[in-house]
């Protein structure tokens, strides 16, 4: 398997399951613990990593959000938890998530194994939201550090895809919208503010997923045959005990 067909496979997963503890039910109980709301716990705790800062800072990394949306969640919550507390509590939640799914599963030990060699390859330069997450603890056991690699993972080829639009000169909000137009309101957007993107904006996506793919190919190339097999197996066990 060569680095280009691995990333195929494993980064569309990467994308679609890593975010699953964000909104799960334990991630919620926790939340209403500390006296947020789900979302309010999404946006403080997902931006959590990135300290005590303005509400702008976080939209800047998120990227895809209104940027008043972000601030009402941002500035309500933050007045109840310490950002950098809730961006804990936050990641915690996806090993608890892992322990509850993958506990058992035989592949997890060695994707905790290839996805720690990734992570610790990638370059984290211009991408503060994934350099944040990659700073923090990961937890010991192989059920819940898989997880939690799993989402920074994610956040990785997020924070790249989103330095590589900005690099082909789109703005946030278009590049999120042309292939996601029904999601306008779970991003804060009204239906008005859907763009009516042009062949030139299409084009300009297509690079940036191609320019996505050459930020993060030099730390999934450090795996060799075994470790890529061993990440897609544990990969392809993991995302099917997500499914419900």
């Amino acid at each position: 398997m060569t680095t280009d067909e691995l990333m195929a496979e494993a980064c569309p997963l990467i994308r679609d399951y890593g975010w699953a503890y964000f909104f799960s039910p334990g991630t919620e109980a926790k939340g209403k613990e500390l006296g947020l709301d789900i979302v309010q716990f999404y946006v403080l705790g997902r931006g959590g990593v990135l300290g005590d800062v303005e509400a702008s800072v976080v939209s800047s990394a998120f990227g895809y959000f209104n940027p008043s949306m972000i601030q009402q969640m941002w500035d309500s919550a933050s007045k109840v938890v310490e950002p950098r507390d809730a961006g804990r509590a936050y990641f915690e939640c996806a090993a608890e998530l892992g322990r509850l799914r993958f506990a058992g599963l035989d592949g997890v030990e060695g994707f905790a194994d290839a996805a720690g060699a990734v992570n610790e390859a990638a370059d984290p330069t211009g991408l503060p939201l994934y350099a944040g997450f990659r700073a923090e603890p990961l937890v010991d056991d192989a059920p819940g550090r898989a997880m939690q690699l799993l989402s920074v993972l994610r956040e990785f080829r997020g924070s790249a895809h989103l330095l590589a639009v900005r690099a082909e000169g789109l703005d946030a909000k278009t590049a999120h919208l042309i292939n996601r137009p029904n999601d306008a309101a779970m991003f804060g957007w009204s239906d008005d503010d859907v763009p009516d993107s042009t062949l030139a904006d299409r084009e300009s996506l297509a690079r940036a997923e191609v320019l996505t793919d050459r930020i993060v190919r030099p730390a999934y190339a450090v795996l060799d045959e075994a470790g890529a097999t061993a990440l897609m197996t544990g990969l392809h066990q993991m995302t099917a005990a997500l499914n419900p």
